[in-house]
């Protein structure tokens, strides 16, 4: 039986690294992972059980370092990419790795949240994505609609697009682009279009958000001030292929049409005041479980009304759009 209520996870560490399992549709999973100084970092696995409303999960033992961001390939629910911290030089670099999770954690296949006698499995390491002479990683995104041997990385001012060969045991730098300007150029962070027969990654560096074309990793399209302040993330809307939406730490939240950049199309500012009623496009609800700062939100790959948000204390929290709402839609 559906039900509006939020369900909660609480992770042991602090965590800011989320997403779904993007080539799992039948089950709703999401994985976290985790922030620990002094302990060796998780990955958990998060089955939420729909008809009966409550989380099983699984552990992963994440031994090379914090986790900073995670992504899931689109055609192998086993594969999995990670940017971690790794000391080197006595300074420290974010690294990137592709790994591949046990094949018996299928959906299904969990231990539950209280049971303190569950042991972590153990990732097994396919590849790295060797960034030395790059710098440190901000995040790997998957080509969205592919077989999971393209993903592009972001490392400080270079975009790098690599190949998976051999059942992702290797990655071969097929090719790069660079910021080129004053100042210190870094990324922050970067979207694969769904659309453009996955020819097209939109980046964020600074206030600025870039269009890249994959196939020459030439430049596309520039939004330069696109915030006032650092843009924090982007997505691209998945039934309309021109349509991206960003935001940043100026508390706005942006809607473009790519074609034409000049203007944002939408502009949302959640702290606004209105003396008269609220425009159509404004905020539909506000979910408030979380007490520290809230890092990542994704929604399921199986089920388009249901989504995640997590917090730096490692609190996950699973909510549904309105069932008001949801049913105003269809019907």
């Amino acid at each position: 039986m559906e039900d509006d209520a939020p369900v909660i996870y609480g992770l042991e560490f602090q965590a800011r690294a989320l997403t779904p399992q993007t080539a799992e549709t039948d089950a709703i999973r999401f994985l976290v992972g985790t922030q620990s100084l002094k302990y060796d970092n998780q990955i958990h696995i998060i089955d939420f059980d729909d008809e009966n409303n409550i989380i099983n999960k699984n552990v992963l033992l994440h031994q090379v370092g914090e986790i900073w961001h995670i992504s899931t390939s689109p055609a192998d629910r086993g594969v999995l990419a990670t940017c971690y911290n790794k000391p080197s030089d006595s300074k420290v670099l974010t690294c990137a790795a592709v790994w591949r999770m046990p094949k018996e954690l299928e959906p299904g296949s969990h231990e539950s949240p209280d049971d303190s006698s569950s042991t972590a499995h153990t990732l097994e390491l396919l590849c790295h994505l060797d960034n030395t002479a790059h710098g440190s990683m901000a995040c790997v995104t998957w080509e969205p609609t592919g077989d999971g041997k393209k993903v592009i990385s972001l490392a400080d001012n270079h975009i790098l697009l690599w190949d998976l060969q051999e059942s992702s045991s290797q990655a071969v730098l097929a090719s790069s682009a660079s910021l080129e300007g004053k100042g210190q150029l870094k990324f922050t962070s970067g979207r694969w279009s769904p659309h453009h027969t996955g020819t097209q990654v939109a980046t964020a560096n600074d206030t600025t958000i870039r269009g890249w074309d994959t196939r020459s990793m030439s430049q596309i399209y520039c939004i330069e001030n696109a915030h006032g302040q650092l843009v924090r993330d982007l997505d691209f809307n998945p039934n309309r292929q021109y349509y991206l939406a960003s935001c940043g730490d100026d508390c706005k939240v942006k809607f473009w049409d790519t074609r034409n950049v000049t203007e944002p199309v939408k502009t949302l500012e959640e702290h606004s005041h209105w003396s008269q009623e609220p425009p159509q496009d404004s905020v539909i609800a506000t979910y408030e479980e979380h007490e520290d700062s809230v890092y990542a939100v994704d929604w399921s790959s199986a089920d388009p009304w249901l989504f995640a948000s997590l917090s730096y204390d490692g609190r996950l929290v699973i909510n549904r759009v309105p069932r008001a709402l949801k049913y105003h839609i269809l019907l």
